[in-house]
């Protein structure tokens, strides 16, 4: 499994695998990679693209990205070595990874896989045993207050007061987060139409159904603008069209932001993620592309269940 880096060329921080080979089978993600550059780059790449598709170019792409490797890592966000114990139980063992801007990041794994400890962790909800995690440079344990200012955080559940209206709970957020008068209303307005909420504005947050529930727990994620978005389960308990919706969102803001989703939907992370962490009891199996991922066996099902499923070896133990 190839190490992953990111690395910032004319201002824009681009995921790249650390020494892939351009072969018939990344052609696809080779000219997503270029596409991505080619849309926010200040200035052209030398050669340009061939007329007749990225495709058709496999030394050009190579060449590109040997361009790219080396510059500055630009991540956003920093997973070292993070453990966390609960008496003799190990719930989260030494997981380390980082997100850069501009990544989408799915964080796969089974029930009781540790996806949520790790995202409590990332979000400074729960103190790690060991290791560090860090968001726009700022450590989640040491620098609290500055870490959260740069975090959306949807957690399991998102926890409301119910009695509130969506807009009350909302203002309630912003005000949380300092803003108050016409920027408070302008966030606010700004985050239930991302999530599309005004039809819902005044109704008590009780009286919602599960997934415009998960939408407010959202827009509060969203409401401050950050650079980091840690999305826990975030389509749980939408129906298609608004799972639809939300994945469209995240696609909208992925450019500008690092984000990272937890989930056992593995539809979803073809459809919205350009890399794939996969943790089973507690540690890292697998850190790579969707398509590589899927690669690896006759479906993404299968691949999930041959790293996640212990082995006999660990069944016996």
């Amino acid at each position: 499994m190839g190490a992953k880096i990111s690395c910032s060329f004319l201002g824009v921080a681009i995921p790249i695998n650390a020494a892939p080979p351009c072969s018939a089978a990344n052609y696809d993600g080779y000219a997503s990679f270029i596409k991505n550059i080619l849309g926010t780059c200040d200035s052209p790449l030398s050669p340009p693209p061939p007329r007749g598709g990225l495709h058709r170019a496999p030394r050009l792409l190579n060449r590109w990205a040997g361009d790219f490797r080396g510059f500055a890592l630009t991540a956003l966000i920093e997973i070292e070595r993070l453990t966390k114990r609960f008496g003799a139980f190990t719930a989260v063992d030494d997981v380390s990874f980082s997100v850069a801007k501009g990544e989408v990041v799915g964080f796969l794994g089974p029930n009781g896989a540790g996806k949520s400890t790790t995202m409590r962790m990332l979000a400074g909800f729960m103190t790690p045993t060991s290791g560090t995690a860090r968001i726009c440079g700022d450590d989640v344990v040491e620098k609290p207050v500055a870490a959260k200012r740069h975090l959306g955080f949807l957690p399991e559940g998102a926890p409301t007061y119910p009695e509130m209206t969506v807009t009350g709970f909302l203002e309630f957020c912003g005000r949380a987060r300092g803003f108050h008068g016409s920027a408070l209303r302008d966030r606010v307005a700004n985050a239930m139409a991302l999530t599309q909420l005004e039809g819902v504005r005044l109704q008590p947050v009780e009286t919602l159904s599960k997934g415009f529930k998960r939408r407010v727990g959202l827009a509060a994620a969203l409401l401050h603008d950050p650079a980091v978005l840690v999305l826990d389960e975030p389509t749980d308990g939408l129906d298609p069209n608004q799972k639809h919706d939300v994945r469209n969102l995240i696609l909208a803001m992925a450019a500008e932001k690092a984000i990272v989703i937890s989930t056992h939907i593995l539809e979803e992370v073809g459809a919205v993620c350009t890399r794939a962490v996969v943790i089973a009891r507690g540690r890292v199996v697998a850190d790579e592309t969707p398509a590589a991922l899927a690669a690896r066996g006759p479906s993404m099902d299968a691949v999930f269940r041959s790293l996640t499923l212990p082995t006999h070896e660990e069944e016996a133990a």
